[in-house]
């Protein structure tokens, strides 16, 4: 791996946005390295391949949409990362096309993909290839078995179907993101929430804004924006009087 951002690509679906914002959060909140984060967004791509998610097929497009350009990272919006994507990429296995996490349910190794992009064996992965509904992809049939590299468990914990552990570095909420009534008792449930309060947060105007050009100190001690209708009734008598 180099210094340049480690590129991460996350499955986006519209009906759910605060999925994606609060995986993004988690990412970046426990990255070490500068990290470089692109929403698959289906009506940007070229593909209309869909399945349960709007990303289910188009994930399979990261290699392409990345070029021969090293390692790239997908991961599934149903996501929280407590752990340093950057000790993942630094697994990365150069003889591997691709590296997942290889849990019983082979389904869901798909949803944690780290592509070797410049793997040969990922040419085949063009939006024609991706389209054609006779492709197998979720079995990584244009691969050879021994070209698919193995991560550790902590990092895709599928909560609800895993023992449940602690430590794990990645929680995957394949039974859905615990922002429902039916998986609020979803493990890791309170880390998820967590992150949700942190995502939709901002600190006081006053302390964000308040020592700014774009502020006005008031005789009262109010901290107020210079458009705020008290600023302009306080200025309107001193432009009376010039």
């Amino acid at each position: 791996m180099n210094d340049k951002p480690l590129p991460i690509y996350i499955g986006f679906d519209h009906r759910q946005v605060v999925s994606y914002s609060v995986l993004h959060t988690s990412i970046i909140t426990n990255t070490s390295k500068p990290v470089s984060i692109t929403p698959l967004l289906l009506n940007t791509l070229p593909l209309t391949r869909t399945g349960l998610t709007p990303f289910t097929f188009s994930r399979f497009l990261v290699p392409w949409l990345h070029g021969p350009n090293g390692w790239a990272l997908f991961l599934d919006s149903d996501m929280l990362v407590l752990g340093d994507v950057s000790e993942l990429f630094a697994l990365a296995d150069e003889s591997k096309a691709l590296m997942v996490v290889k849990n019983p349910r082979r389904f869901e190794w798909a949803s944690l993909i780290l592509f070797n992009c410049s793997h040969e064996a990922h040419q085949a992965l063009t939006p024609e290839y991706i389209e054609n509904p006779k492709s197998p992809l979720f079995h990584f049939e244009w691969l050879k078995e021994d070209q698919i590299g193995s991560l550790p468990s902590e990092w895709n914990h599928l909560a609800g179907y895993d023992t449940p552990r602690l430590g794990a570095k990645l929680i995957h909420y394949t039974m859905g993101i615990p922002a429902f009534e039916e998986t609020l008792r979803s493990e890791y449930s309170a880390e998820w929430q967590a992150f949700q309060r942190i995502t939709n947060s901002t600190m006081p105007w006053r302390d964000l804004m308040g020592q700014s050009v774009h502020a006005t100190h008031m005789p009262d001690g109010r901290i107020l924006p210079h458009f705020h209708p008290d600023v302009k009734a306080a200025q309107q008598p001193n432009e009376a009087a010039e």
